[in-house]
């Protein structure tokens, strides 16, 4: 089960509800997941900085992200090391590392590593679309 998400900048439930939508609500502040291949960036290559939907926070950029044809987007580190959280994730009868924003706390997506992927850091970061707002650069 994922851990409980944490309000550090106090908005309360209500305000989370009031200000995401009920899917970005579910993924963001309940730790969901949008379905694969359905999100806004999973293929898109613009140039831009990948902000959270919760707070604004930068959190990845385009210089980063790759197609892992995974089915959600795919960057191999985070624009800024401190922008994320880590949290293990016992979920679903695997072990997984579960990424969130450091600012808001809000649920992001998951982190692999050792999947050979051709990137400097044989990382992938797995987001939800949903989770982020693209700021063209």
């Amino acid at each position: 089960m994922h851990s409980p998400v944490e309000d550090p900048l106090g908005r309360g439930d209500a305000a989370w509800r009031e200000q995401l939508s009920p899917e970005e609500y579910a993924v963001l502040r309940q730790a969901g997941t949008e379905r694969p291949g359905t999100g806004a960036y999973t293929n898109d290559t613009t140039d831009a900085v990948y902000a959270c939907r919760a707070c604004g926070a930068e959190l990845f950029s385009s210089d980063t992200k790759f197609d892992a044809r995974c089915g959600w987007p795919a960057f191999y580190a985070p624009e800024n090391s401190d922008a994320i959280r880590y949290l293990v994730d016992n979920s679903l009868g695997m072990r997984r590392v579960e990424v969130r924003c450091a600012n808001c706390d809000s649920h992001l997506g998951h982190v692999f590593e050792g999947e050979g992927f051709d990137t400097p850091t044989d990382q992938r970061y797995c987001i939800n679309s949903i989770c982020l707002v693209q700021k063209p650069v």
